[in-house]
């Protein structure tokens, strides 16, 4: 690997945050949109806490293989307007191509939404054959039908946002994201308590206020897109008008991605159910802490969108050495902020875990996530630079090898070691998180290794034409 010259990073740094800051930042406050919930769902109880973290849990499973099918959209957009920009074209046919695939993904994201809350649906039924306490499962199933109408303007606002992503004006995606947080809290609020004559939910409460902000964020996005000179008149929604082809395409393209994606929540989502045998304070904690990682792990999305972007855009026009920094300048800014945040973890447990835990009043749960936040602390680093790598691949247009490589990484290394360390060495939910960092570390290094070697191919193509 080429060495890091300081002031090539500072370069590289500055040029990846023009996207990737804004993408970071949006990712964050969609996070607290859960971590909202999550602290809502401590504050009715130790039970509640464990049966909406599970529901949360198998939502984020399905949303996130949702979204992994329309991701492709922003590398297809930023590929083709690298290419206009140094080509001479008709404009006219450039832009309805757009427009086809944005109509493609809506009507990917439609699908997607709907097969998703039947399945989300189903999963909660369940619940109790997959060795959940039943009054859990049943606190999860209530849950789980207030969030599945959410999924499907959930997947629209994404397919929205890979659009304007693409096209590199993600800015409004921040404000309405912000505004999100606060709109969620407030609705989780008065239908949680039934406060100004709405009716008291409890936690069935959270699900709706959650789908509800879904609808309005979709909606808010499209009205800031159809004001934008540039975006406007590229974004047609009409999914009846959509291409086939075009859909074949993302959706070939897409279905490694959604794999890909699914095959790490999928991962989470099985260990969460492994902590839940253990009981409920086991699967408190694992809540908690699980949700901690969920948040910091949105500057690795944000990286990793940001470097996927570039890298398209890099490689169309040619530039092989300039994806190879990609690389390296996204690895370091993760490393750094991840390093810091691990600094907090270990000298401030109390204070991170208090927003979770505390009101719910276990000291078994506490005590449970205390010694994991010591595990995540180093975790983070993997996660973060396995996302990367899926997103460079991304880049390549490689999406089949992330797949098999989290195949490998997640279920083939980590999983085993989950079950070693939780089940035969008797270290619990401890020994589940050892092994979620042992399947992420390998997946990490698979990906990273696998980047490199498909830009050498790249490469030696380039030469062989020239």
């Amino acid at each position: 690997m080429p060495s890091i010259q300081p002031t090539a990073l500072l370069r590289d740094s500055r040029a990846l945050a023009v996207l990737a800051v804004p993408l970071v930042l949006t990712q964050l406050a969609q996070v607290a949109l859960t971590t909202t919930d999550t602290v809502m769902m401590g504050l009715l109880g130790t039970r509640d806490l464990a049966a909406g973290g599970l529901a949360i849990v198998i939502f984020n499973q399905l949303r996130t293989m949702g979204v992994g099918l329309v991701t492709s959209v922003g590398n297809r957009i930023a590929a083709a307007a690298a290419r206009a920009e140094t080509a001479e074209g008709d404009s006219a046919e450039s832009d309805e191509g757009v427009r086809k695939i944005v109509r493609a993904s809506m009507a990917v994201a439609t699908l997607a939404g709907l097969a998703g809350a039947v399945l989300m649906l189903l999963i909660g039924q369940a619940l109790p054959l997959l060795g959940q306490d039943e009054a859990v499962a049943d606190r999860a199933q209530t849950m789980l039908l207030a969030l599945a109408p959410g999924l499907l303007p959930c997947l629209w606002f994404q397919a929205i946002r890979q659009f304007t992503v693409g096209m590199r004006r993600p800015q409004a995606l921040l404000r309405i994201t912000l505004a999100s947080v606060a709109v969620n809290a407030g609705l989780n609020w008065l239908l949680i308590h039934g406060t100004w004559g709405l009716p008291e939910l409890g936690l069935p409460g959270i699900g709706v206020a959650t789908s509800t902000v879904y609808l309005l964020s979709f909606l808010a996005l499209y009205a800031s897109a159809k004001k934008d000179a540039v975006l406007a008149p590229l974004l047609s929604l009409n999914v009846l008008r959509a291409d086939r082809a075009t859909v074949r395409e993302l959706i070939g393209l897409g279905i490694p991605i959604a794999a890909t994606y699914g095959s790490e929540a999928g991962f989470f989502s099985v260990t969460a159910l492994m902590a839940g045998s253990f009981g409920s304070a086991a699967l408190a904690a694992h809540t908690a802490v699980n949700q901690l990682v969920y948040i910091v792990f949105q500057v690795a999305v944000g990286l990793s969108h940001a470097a996927s972007i570039n890298v398209s855009r890099e490689l169309a026009l040619g530039r092989i050495d300039a994806a190879q920094r990609i690389k390296n300048t996204a690895l370091a800014c993760a490393a750094a902020v991840m390093a810091a945040v691990a600094v907090v973890y270990v000298t401030l447990p109390g204070l991170v875990l208090r927003p979770f835990l505390d009101a719910a009043g276990d000291d078994k749960a506490v005590s449970i996530a205390t010694q994991l936040l010591l595990v995540i602390a180093v975790l983070q680093f993997f996660d973060c630079a396995q996302n990367i790598g899926v997103g460079l691949l991304r880049g390549l247009d490689d999406t089949k090898s992330g797949f098999r490589i989290t195949l490998i990484g997640y279920w083939a290394v980590g999983l085993p070691a989950a079950w070693l360390l939780g089940y035969a060495a008797g270290l619990d939910t401890l020994g589940i998180w050892l092994g979620l960092l042992t399947g992420l570390a390998a997946t990490a290094i698979l990906l990273l290794r696998r980047y490199g070697s498909g830009l050498r191919a790249r490469a030696r193509e380039q030469e062989a034409v020239a």
